[in-house]
């Protein structure tokens, strides 16, 4: 029986003479993402807005969300908005916080379904969030991705050199902000759950270019006199067929789990997908190159491997 071998082993991908490109491509991405987040801004869901959300399943297939925003206009509750969810008949209702306790809350709820009447067959979930506790948690995921990144500073440091260090957080912003340009230019909404598909794009990121670097330093001890810009590249198509086997399969788990797993987890596979893509890229065409224009000190390299071998 034959194995499946995506990328021949005698691969010899010449990504250093390219990696001007690379660079040039990343920074449109990252400052592209940027002026989007500038200019329009997140779709906070109601974790980080507060106030009241409503998904209803309605007779008419289509909704006739025409009909159900006129409704819902007249109550005089302030901002409501509302879309479909998924199906045609599915229709998520969102309304600004109302001034009061839950009481206030619940009293909005009531006179929603009062209008709705009999357009409505089920009601699916109704959630209400504070201001306050909104907040709160948006405080908690930006700390969150920062922890998570400063952490994954002092890790590579320790493991690596500082130089290593810093591209993979280079490259580790990289990929998180274009993941929120992305949320951005197609304004899916951006909730917690959006937060955790960020901060498991930054593991599965630093895990790709933890392997790259891993053979980058094997193959420093093994070439002493190997220029750079060589050296990287065999490291890079060293690790290749690994890389892009893992991503593949990742991605048809996502995928599946995008295809089939309904619209309320539909941006968290959307995240992940372009996560898994971009911290690809992002290790092999990004990270790796950088340590050029960072002044590996090859000494560094060997004094480890003694030092191992000592207490071996």
């Amino acid at each position: 029986m034959k194995k499946l071998i995506l990328i021949p082993a005698e691969t010899a991908i010449d990504f250093m003479s390219r990696r001007l490109i690379a660079f040039a491509f990343s920074a449109v991405l990252v400052l592209a993402s940027v002026g989007l987040f500038a200019a329009q801004g997140l779709n906070l869901g109601i974790d980080f807005l507060g106030g009241i959300l409503i998904e209803v399943k309605t007779k008419d297939d289509p909704a006739d969300v025409g009909s159900m925003r006129s409704s819902l206009g007249q109550l005089g509750l302030g901002d409501v908005s509302l879309q479909e969810f998924g199906e045609p008949d599915v229709v998520l209702i969102r309304i600004q916080r109302q001034e009061g306790g839950d009481e206030a809350q619940q009293a909005a709820v009531t006179a929603v379904k009062e209008a709705l009447g009999d357009m409505v067959v089920e009601y699916r979930r109704t959630e209400t969030v504070g201001p306050t506790v909104g907040e709160e948690l948006r405080e908690a995921a930006i700390l969150a991705v920062l922890a998570a990144i400063g952490a994954i500073l002092v890790y590579i440091w320790f493991r690596f050199e500082w130089q290593f260090g810093v591209a993979a957080v280079v490259a580790l912003l990289h990929d998180v902000i274009s993941t929120v340009g992305l949320f951005s230019l197609l304004q899916l909404e951006f909730n917690l759950a959006t937060v955790a598909a960020i901060l498991t794009i930054a593991g599965y990121s630093i895990n790709d270019t933890v392997v790259v670097f891993d053979r980058v330093r094997e193959n420093l001890r093994k070439y002493k006199r190997m220029v750079l810009p060589d050296l990287f590249n065999l490291s890079i198509n060293g690790t290749l067929s690994r890389t892009v086997m893992t991503s593949l399969t990742t991605l048809l788990a996502l995928i599946s789990l995008y295809l089939l797993g309904g619209e309320v987890i539909r941006g968290f596979s959307v995240a992940l997908i372009w996560g898994v893509l971009i911290g690809t890229y992002s290790s092999i065409a990004l990270a790796v190159p950088l340590l050029l224009y960072l002044k590996i000190y090859r000494g560094a390299v060997d004094e480890e491997a003694d030092a191992a071998g000592a207490e071996a």
